[in-house]
């Protein structure tokens, strides 16, 4: 008895590992959606340079390496906007670190009771934030084409538009933790029991920004290795 043996192509397979990055997009923006939290965005980042990972996978594939006039002017308009992304990436890992160092001399403040260094370093922590969100108004620059033309292109613009999503969000909540002085519990009298309180969310913030750094430069990293991949294929 003979057997026919059906061969899978190399097409459908690509075809098929570009649907599961895109399923993991879409995932990764359904969990997000559904539960806004500081570990949320912490493991969505370490999610998405995962994600990047994968989509550098599909951008060396052989099929990739050969793109029209068309689809270079795609990858071209795709590369400024990834290099702004870049930047940002970069820019919040270094205030991840800046708002941990603050938080740490508030805790040390607490622990003092040192009222005027306290609402000091508060004051620090949210010019800082604030300083941040400028940053999201100059990055919004989106490609200007049709996503369908190129999947490859579609894949990339989704995925730096939910990482300026994610930044951006984290940068929201993060702004909810300590409020302006007249507000916050850290700011009022120093009663025991609300000094240990702030104490224990303090130190559950700082760990927080910890993650958060690890998980942005993670995606940082990925970024970078996409660029390369993507600059091998223009310069070829």
């Amino acid at each position: 008895m003979s057997f026919a043996l059906r061969s899978i192509s190399l097409p459908s397979r690509h075809h098929t590992r570009k649907a599961e990055v895109q399923e993991d997009l879409y995932s990764l923006e359904t969990s997000i959606s559904s539960s806004i939290t500081i570990k949320t965005m912490c493991d969505g980042l370490r999610r998405l340079g995962d994600i990047y990972c994968d989509v550098e996978e599909i951008i060396q594939l052989p099929s990739n390496q050969v793109c029209s006039s068309q689809q270079r002017k795609m990858l071209d308009g795709e590369m400024e906007c990834s290099l702004q992304l870049l930047d940002l990436c970069n820019t919040m890992q270094e205030i991840f670190v800046e708002l941990k160092a603050i938080i740490q001399e508030l805790q040390l403040a607490l622990r003092k009771g040192e009222d005027a260094t306290i609402q000091a370093r508060i004051l620090s922590y949210i010019r800082l934030l604030k300083k941040a969100g400028k940053h999201f108004k100059i990055t919004t620059t989106k490609a200007t084409f049709d996503k369908m033309d190129c999947r490859m292109v579609s894949l990339l613009t989704k995925a730096r538009e939910m990482a300026l999503s994610l930044l951006e969000s984290t940068m929201h909540l993060l702004s909810k933790k300590i409020e302006a002085p007249k507000q916050s519990l850290i700011s009022k009298a120093f009663h025991k029991k609300k000094v240990v309180v702030c104490e224990e969310q303090l130190q559950d913030l700082e760990c927080s920004m910890g993650d958060l750094e690890s998980g942005a430069g993670h995606l940082f990293r990925r970024l970078i290795q996409s660029r390369v991949s993507l600059l091998n294929i223009l310069s070829s």
